[in-house]
């Protein structure tokens, strides 16, 4: 028999809102931050991989992600997460840049992210991708 306690934390767990996007440099509304405008050129740490084709660099140290930039990587284009090969994407993004420091150049906006060029090393991490198997083929 399930417990009254249970039962409610687990109906509260499937009722409870989808957490946010953890990266909120870039605000949804207003104006980008000037550093990020299409052209300049910022780096820093991977703290966070949404997707195959989504990461948060961290730009501002110390607080947490009001200083992380969401970045959609211009030259790859990565299955969803709920298709086919869209998770194993997102693993092989974060094995290849979490916690290394990436260097990338913004392009347009896009929402609340940049789409940008980044680079670890002197390699895309479009070219990373396809090199380590990834197939392209999102939306």
């Amino acid at each position: 028999m399930i417990r009254p306690a249970v039962l409610a934390l687990a109906l509260a767990a499937l009722s409870a809102p989808a957490l946010a996007d953890p990266c909120t440099r870039i605000p949804d509304r207003g104006s980008m931050p000037a550093e990020l405008r299409a052209g300049s050129t910022f780096s820093g740490p991977v703290v966070y991989v949404g997707d195959g084709d989504s990461l948060c660099v961290q730009t501002l140290p110390g607080i947490g992600g009001r200083g992380w930039v969401e970045v959609r990587l211009a030259d790859f284009n990565a299955p969803e997460l709920s298709e086919h090969d869209g998770r194993a994407a997102r693993d092989t993004l974060s094995r290849l840049t979490m916690g290394r420091t990436v260097t990338c150049r913004a392009g347009r906006r896009s929402w609340d992210r940049v789409v940008a060029h980044c680079t670890l090393g002197n390699r895309s991490l479009g070219d990373l991708m396809r090199d380590a198997g990834v197939r392209e083929g999102g939306r």
